[in-house]
């Protein structure tokens, strides 16, 4: 078999051809992919013999994973919070210790640790990222003579590694509900509507949208926010685009939920509900703790849940019902939070397996009309994470980005003959390493036989930030 395939510098535009293919009506033989210079998918024919030269993919082709909630900065302080300090430890203990951190950052730190963590998502079959970036101004809250410079180190590590991105500005004003005063460890985030409305238009002008570039906008949560800040936010949106995706953290925690009744008088989830027309091009980050008529009515606005279940674990958030949520037909995508883990098959793993927790049996999150666990899940966090995104990023179909994840026939448990049994293995089976052998994104080739091509480099960087940002701890 042909396993030739172009160098990662060649131009983005050209064709693959894969034995096995994942398509969105499920898998297919001999499928023949062709993608546009800009990178977007032109034909992806089935049953097809491929004209001699043509690439063959060594492997079964998946469609990428968005990654639909990303603090990339975070990826630098895993293992740093695990010793406790408060008999009473929990996500507001382990919030204080973050932002102590998040003041170390300089802006080159930034961009190391992006361009490693962002290797590590294409490694691992995430082809797109949404980040939740709200460290703008320097450690006394000044803002940098460019206000987008932090903005646009995490763009440029993006861009340096080839990752798709989604980048969402955040609002951040106050210290908790009923406009509480910040804390001086927050004062790196805050700003207003109007500011961040700017951001966007410097952005825009600094580095265009493009194919794998996308701005939107994150209110951080109804608790940093006022009613009328993220009614100015959302209105100025529109009109700048009124299809930017827009993210909010919400119904984290049972202590955030308590506070938003006492001070608001209703739950989270349907204050801003009630307040705000909620659709495809909303993303409710967590929402762990609804009631009945939360869960139903979230549902129906084709909002999307923002599931990030290492995150959630690692700071004893509880279980987001899942179960219920699916059986009401609402849209969910997966994420790496905080990235103490970037993997996208241990995160839908971790859903299913809390899920069984919660309602004591197994394959929960199955139906009758899909009773493989594995093949549900990857479909729908594909989708729900392409909603997130704002981006065509959802499978292998035309139209879409020429996103394709190939994986190793060699890896462990990867059963090549048996392409059906392909994601029961991903997901439910630690390979002992990555089973991703190469990965496209728009088209042009990131991953080559399990490595980039500023591996090195990147990891050096990385290295290097770490050091610096960790030479004060003990």
């Amino acid at each position: 078999m042909d396993t030739s395939m172009d160098s990662p510098t060649v131009q983005a535009h050209g064709s693959l051809f894969a034995h096995d293919a994942l398509l969105p009506d499920g898998w297919r033989r001999n499928v023949l992919f062709a993608w546009s210079a800009a990178g977007d998918l032109t034909a992806v024919s089935v049953d097809a013999t491929p004209p001699k030269g043509t690439p063959i993919a060594p492997g079964l082709v998946l469609g990428g994973m968005p990654n639909l909630h990303s603090h990339t900065f975070q990826r630098a302080m895993a293992g740093l919070t695990e010793t406790l300090g408060d008999p009473a430890d929990s996500f507001w203990s382990w919030r204080t210790l973050m932002y102590r951190f998040a003041q170390r950052l300089q802006p080159h730190h930034l961009q190391a640790i992006g361009r490693h963590l962002y290797i590590e998502m294409l490694k691992a079959g995430y082809t797109s990222v949404c980040e939740f970036h709200y460290v703008h101004h320097g450690a006394d809250g000044q803002p940098y003579a460019n206000p987008a410079e932090l903005s646009l180190r995490v763009v440029r590590a993006a861009a340096d590694v080839g990752i798709g991105m989604t980048l969402l500005p955040v609002l951040y004003q106050y210290g908790g509900f009923g406009g509480a005063e910040p804390l001086p460890h927050q004062r790196r985030f805050i700003n207003s509507p109007e500011w961040i409305l700017s951001l966007r238009q410097q952005l825009e002008k600094a580095m265009p949208q493009n194919g794998n570039l996308r701005y939107g906008v994150a209110p951080h949560s109804l608790r940093a926010v006022s009613e009328d800040s993220l009614s100015r936010l959302i209105e100025g949106l529109d009109a700048q685009d009124a299809r930017a995706p827009v993210h909010i953290h919400i119904a984290e925690q049972t202590r955030e939920v308590d506070d938003c009744l006492a001070v608001l008088g209703q739950r989270p989830v349907a204050w801003l509900m009630d307040r705000h027309a909620l659709d495809d091009r909303w993303c409710l980050v967590h929402a762990t703790h609804m009631d009945d008529r939360e869960y139903a009515a979230l549902a129906r606005t084709g909002a999307t849940v923002g599931l990030c279940p290492t995150t959630e674990a690692n700071l004893g958030d509880g279980l987001f019902d899942a179960q219920r949520f699916l059986a009401a037909d609402g849209r969910w995508g997966v994420g790496s939070d905080s990235n103490v883990a970037v993997n996208p098959w241990s995160e839908l793993r971790l859903l299913e397996y809390g899920q069984r927790l919660l309602h004591r049996r197994r394959n929960v999150l199955a139906s009758p009309v899909a009773p493989v666990v594995a093949d549900r899940l990857f479909s729908q966090a594909v989708n729900g994470g392409a909603a997130a995104t704002g981006r065509p990023v959802a499978g292998l179909k035309v139209g879409q980005r020429a996103d394709l994840v190939i994986i190793d026939p060699e890896a462990p448990n990867v059963d090549s003959a048996n392409p059906a049994r392909l994601l029961s293995s991903l997901v439910f089976c630690e390979h002992g390493g990555q089973p991703v052998r190469d990965v496209f994104v728009g088209g042009r080739r990131v991953i080559e036989n399990g490595r980039h091509a500023l591996e090195e480099y990147a990891l050096q960087g990385y290295r290097a930030a770490l050091v610096e940002l960790l030479e004060h701890d003990e």
